[in-house]
């Protein structure tokens, strides 16, 4: 049996906006390097743009998150689904804050700080929904 349009549209704008949102994360990895080769500005060019495609990506991840729940009957789930839920909105919380700080960061130790807090948290939020979608 086929899932119902509005659940298509949902689960699919929330899949597409996590591979902008993480899928972007890992490929902005590997372009920095060859991006500061290339000298100037390239580097900070480059997270500019990504940046204007990853916001809304993330707003989209929020939006359709909470999408998700009220389309579920949450009081039916048992605690263990409630459990990686919970802990899935503290990680991503700890993904947004760390990737806002990373992008303000003004020292390489704070760029790889950040980077790496906000990359590492937006990968184990992707792993918690897959958990969570059963």
């Amino acid at each position: 049996m086929l899932a119902p349009a509005l659940d298509t549209v949902r689960l699919t704008l929330h899949v597409l906006a996590a591979a902008v949102w993480v899928g972007g994360q890992i490929v902005m990895t590997g372009l920095v390097g060859p991006a500061r080769a290339m000298g100037g500005d390239a580097a900070k060019t480059l997270a500019r743009a990504f940046a204007r495609m990853a916001w809304p990506a993330f707003a989209l991840l929020v939006v359709t998150g909470i999408w998700n729940i009220t389309a579920i009957h949450y009081s039916s789930q048992d605690s263990a689904w409630k459990a990686v839920l919970m802990a899935k909105i503290l990680v991503v919380i700890v993904a947004g804050v760390a990737v806002g700080l990373h992008q303000r960061a003004t020292t390489k130790g704070q760029l790889a700080l950040w980077g790496s807090v906000g990359g590492v948290a937006s990968v184990a939020a992707l792993v918690m929904g897959i958990l969570l979608g059963g």
